[in-house]
């Protein structure tokens, strides 16, 4: 059988010449589960079981107090200027920073497009107005693997936001696989809003939290800064679900070869840590591939196996039921047949059927007039009745044990077959060549 729907490639030679192994199996992930055609999502549905396809890219999310360094974090890292940096509150909404084909600035309705898990962003009043993407086309670090989303510095007084920022915070971080937390030194580090919002995100999401003291650079004094992160720590501790062992808080600041500092920079951990969760996701969404894989082969292995047995159901009714119908039809009929012929003379049945036929009805007949003879005259027409009622009673059964299974049609039990190979012999194929590309960036070939 040949499968119709095959995998589908990319589309563009010089993107797949240029994209990293882990870019490429996080995209033909995807393209497994999305395909139009044959994707597992699609052959899910007919099961009622909703799957979800894997993103392509990893997301971080950056909060902290205004003028943290989050936009010049993410500068660096990506090695273009596309967020505006200043003392000032420069990032006053949301702005995604991802990879694309051309540098390209999207407003809200765009984003939302480009992105429609946010799209639930929408049932908080005026996030959608201060929405925004910024499209790089920046190939650095793991940036092509990587979106960022860059939030409202935050502060405390009358700072009036046109949206629920804590609410819009707290949604994003459902969605993000990395939270950055960034702690100025210079600013408002233990500025109460951001406190407490690290306290929500940390009790729902622990494992996502990441804190930094950004701009460590700017405290020259080696003492001062020690002081500066005590306090941090000290307030952060004070909060029941952040008083926890092992609590770790790198100091990192913008490498400036123009600017000499003493300050161990761990900036470097970042992008360490941003790697790893990448290689876990890939690792993570290469399992959950397998899964889905199992999960759908067998959903359609059962489907088919219902379906035989539905069939082989429906035949042995269908047996059953013509036997119990000739009972209910032939056995009275021949009871009928024979009083019609023993009340009629036999001159009148030549006249009426003919010589030869009345006599080989009246050959086929005997064994019915022999048992017909046993019943006592008075009480022939109560066991007709009875067996008329009887046959009544069979006609009934008969129709009764019609109830035959819904099975599948010609071209439905072929499209499940096609799905059945298609799971079997191209997703599960791909999904093996897909760890072997993983792997193989770590181990040698003989080990694979």
């Amino acid at each position: 059988m040949t499968v119709r729907a095959k995998f589908r490639q990319c589309a563009n030679p010089i993107d797949q010449a240029t994209m990293t192994v882990n870019e490429k199996i996080l995209r033909e992930c995807h393209t497994l589960y999305a395909d139009e055609d044959m994707g597992l999502i699609k052959i899910a549905e007919h099961f009622n079981l909703k799957l979800l396809a894997p993103r392509k890219k990893i997301v971080v999310l950056l909060i902290g107090n205004h003028s943290a360094g989050k936009s010049s974090f993410i500068n660096w890292y990506i090695e273009e200027h596309v967020q505006k940096t200043g003392v000032a509150i420069e990032t006053q909404g949301f702005v995604i920073v991802t990879s694309g084909k051309k540098r390209e600035s999207l407003m809200g309705n765009a984003t939302l497009h480009l992105y429609p898990h946010f799209k639930s962003l929408q049932k908080i009043p005026g996030v959608v107005d201060f929405l925004s993407t910024e499209i790089s086309t920046s190939k650095q670090k793991k940036f092509s693997l990587v979106t960022f989303v860059d939030t409202p510095g935050l502060v405390d007084g009358d700072m009036q936001y046109p949206f629920d920022v804590n609410e819009a915070i707290i949604w994003l971080g459902k969605m993000a696989d990395l939270i950055f937390t960034f702690f100025d030194p210079i600013g408002q580090a233990l500025c109460k809003r951001t406190l407490n919002l690290v306290e929500r995100l940390n009790s729902a999401h622990a494992e996502k939290m990441r804190f930094y003291l950004s701009k460590a650079d700017d405290v020259s004094n080696e003492a001062d800064r020690q002081r500066v992160m005590m306090q941090i720590v000290q307030e952060l501790c004070k909060r029941p679900g952040l008083n926890r062992t092992g609590f770790d808080m790198p100091t990192i600041c913008i490498p400036d070869l123009n600017k000499q500092t003493r300050c161990v920079n761990q900036i470097e951990e970042v992008c360490q840590d941003i790697e790893r969760t990448i290689n876990h996701t890939i690792q993570n969404t290469l399992n959950t591939l397998e899964r889905d894989c199992e999960t759908v082969a067998q959903l359609l292995e059962k489907r088919l196996e219902q379906d035989t047995e539905d069939r082989n159901y429906n035949f042995k009714t269908t047996g059953r039921a013509m036997v119990f119908g000739a009972l209910a039809v032939i056995l009275p009929l021949l009871l009928v047949l024979n009083v019609l012929v023993s009340i009629s003379s036999k001159s009148f049945l030549h006249a009426l059927l003919g010589a030869s036929f009345t006599d080989s009805l009246l050959v086929y007949l005997s064994p019915v007039r022999m048992l017909w003879s046993i019943v006592p005259d008075r009480f022939q027409w109560t066991v007709l009745l009875i067996i008329v009622i009887g046959s009544g009673g069979l006609f009934f059964l008969t129709k009764w044990s019609l109830g035959l299974r819904l099975t599948l049609s010609r071209r439905q039990k072929r499209q499940y077959l096609e799905m059945k190979e298609h799971v079997e012999e191209v997703v599960n194929a791909k999904k093996q060549q897909l760890y072997r590309e993983y792997l193989g960036q770590s181990v040698g070939d003989h080990d694979l």
